[in-house]
């Protein structure tokens, strides 16, 4: 294959990786439907909210901590191979999910979901970088872009649609028949590569980044769990796996066949590109927490409606990704990248001013603009980072993006999170003062927690409704603001070191050593 004409069937390829990541993407927003009738003992399991919290963190826990070591595994041993593996494993981990007798097999057939997840999200990426050329990588990865921002907004519309006229488990067992089909395709129509010249396996390295990586995370979730990063169990956890790649930094600086070559991070198109994925869902993340709660708590839409409410955002992204890359050739990665970051700062910033009153068609306009910021930010982004490492190591490339994206959003929900239940504990106290100590502490813990007591207490439970949604609205307030700041550091990031408007690139500059 010339690396310079790419693969003859390069867009069916695409359409094929699009179609395959849709299982992955699906699963990560349509279980939150499913969580309250999940946990109804009558038609679900009967789980608490730690074991739905559990739920969700195993996959969350074993995806991160995974993809950098499979990103290395697919370069060595062939991506199509570990693409194909990755789906076979989620699909009967989603089999195992959907038809769990009890929530611990839940929790554990969400970790191996976790497993194969991590397989697949990599070799994507790698795959796409091998089959296009340099010329039609940007706008591939906008396709790709794309084709997740729809994924994301079907996720809760398709669950809420499964929940009405199904079992619990058919949000798990729609994975199935997708699975099926990506794996005939990808087995008939996606063309192997890999690391045509792997160096020496660094063993050391990759059990370093897997303890650092699942170390980092886990104290992540934990803070998300407690809504606080002030204990021990987050802090310890989080120091720990800090303190581990940095021991990982030290090795692959020191030997001659590192996993991943630390000095890229010497090229600031790579770092600022990095950088600014790491700020953009760290602020996208967690400002976004609330927006579920906002819309179904206090403006009192269905998870169905709720999910549907997303669409503008999804359909920006489905319409802009794609074009991302004419935008960035025109006007350079810096004026393009700073101009949305501004864009993304001020709608995260708009939060700040919605309360029970706000137009829901204010709400749509700014969920559409947001996408589509988000739609010239994510593509480049990726673009950059995949474009600056030797096309070889283009699995070690997408692992490193994907797990900057999950670490910095788990990372934001756990902040941003703290944030906010900090500020609505604060709100609610003078107007649970006369609960008892118990049932206090309970309803304090979130809008959601308050507006369930109050229902149990019937008539006297009313009175603490609305301040429970004032509450929560300003919570929400000095969240959104807090997530606005990050986003400004973001532009700042952006405008001084993403690199600018590049120079016309001849042909010869263009050759890139052959995979196969």
């Amino acid at each position: 294959m010339d690396p310079n004409s790419g693969h003859p069937r390069r867009w069916g390829i695409l359409g094929v990786l699009v179609f395959s990541l849709l299982a992955v993407v699906l699963d990560n927003t349509i279980l939150n439907v499913a969580m309250k009738t999940i946990a109804d003992k009558t038609v679900g399991l009967g789980a608490t909210q730690g074991e739905l919290e559990w739920a969700i963190n195993s996959y969350t826990l074993v995806f991160a901590g995974l993809l950098f070591t499979f990103g290395v595994i697919g370069d060595r041993t062939g991506r199509k191979r570990m693409l194909f593996i990755g789906m076979a494993l989620f699909g009967l981990a989603s089999l195992a999910s959907a038809y769990s007798q009890d929530p611990m097999q839940l929790i554990l057939a969400r970790a191996a979901m976790g497993i194969g997840g991590a397989a697949i999200m990599p070799a994507t990426l790698a795959i796409i970088s091998n089959v296009f050329p340099p010329a039609e990588r940007g706008k591939a990865i906008g396709v790709w872009a794309g084709g997740v921002g729809l994924a994301v907004a079907i996720g809760p519309i398709t669950g809420g649609l499964l929940i009405e006229h199904f079992w619990w488990g058919s949000v798990f067992l729609i994975n199935v028949p997708i699975v099926v089909v990506s794996m005939i395709l990808i087995a008939t129509v996606v063309p192997e590569s890999r690391d045509p010249k792997p160096s020496r396996l660094d063993p050391v390295g990759v059990v370093l980044s897997i303890i650092g990586l699942v170390s980092i995370v886990y104290g992540i979730i934990r803070g998300g769990t407690l809504a606080t990063v002030a204990s021990a169990e987050v802090l310890v956890p989080t120091l720990f796996g800090v303190a581990v790649l940095g021991v990982f930094v030290w090795w692959e600086r020191r030997i001659d066949h590192p996993v991943f070559d630390v000095r890229s991070f010497n090229n600031v198109r790579f770092s600022s590109a990095i950088g600014m994925m790491g700020i953009v869902f760290f602020a996208m993340m967690g400002g976004m927490f609330f927006l579920t709660f906002y819309l179904q708590v206090v403006l009192g839409f269905s998870p169905l409606q709720a999910g549907a409410l997303m669409i503008p955002f999804a359909a920006a992204q489905l319409i802009f990704a794609p074009l991302s890359q004419r935008v960035n050739e025109r006007f350079g990665a810096k004026l393009s990248a700073t101009v949305s970051m501004i864009v993304v700062t001020a709608a995260l910033g708009s939060y700040a001013f919605m309360d029970q009153n706000t137009p829901i068609v204010l709400i749509e306009i700014i969920f559409f603009v947001q996408g589509t910021a988000m739609a010239n930010i994510m593509p480049p982004a990726t673009t950059a980072i995949m474009e600056s490492l030797p096309r070889e190591k283009a699995g070690v490339g997408s692992a490193m993006s994907n797990t900057v994206r999950q670490v910095a959003g788990a990372l934001g929900v756990a902040v941003l999170g703290s944030v906010l239940s900090s500020s609505y504990r604060g709100e609610m106290a003078s107007t649970l003062a006369w609960l008892p100590p118990d049932a206090r502490h309970a309803a304090g813990e979130s809008v959601v927690a308050t507006v369930g007591i109050a229902q149990e207490l019937g008539e006297r439970g009313q009175a603490m409704i609305q301040p429970a949604f004032t509450a929560f609205i300003h919570g929400m307030h000095i969240t959104a603001l807090v997530s606005a700041v990050i986003g400004l550091i973001g532009v700042v990031v952006v405008a001084r070191w993403m690199p600018g408007k590049p120079r016309p690139v001849t042909q010869a500059e263009h050759k890139e050593p052959a995979v196969v």
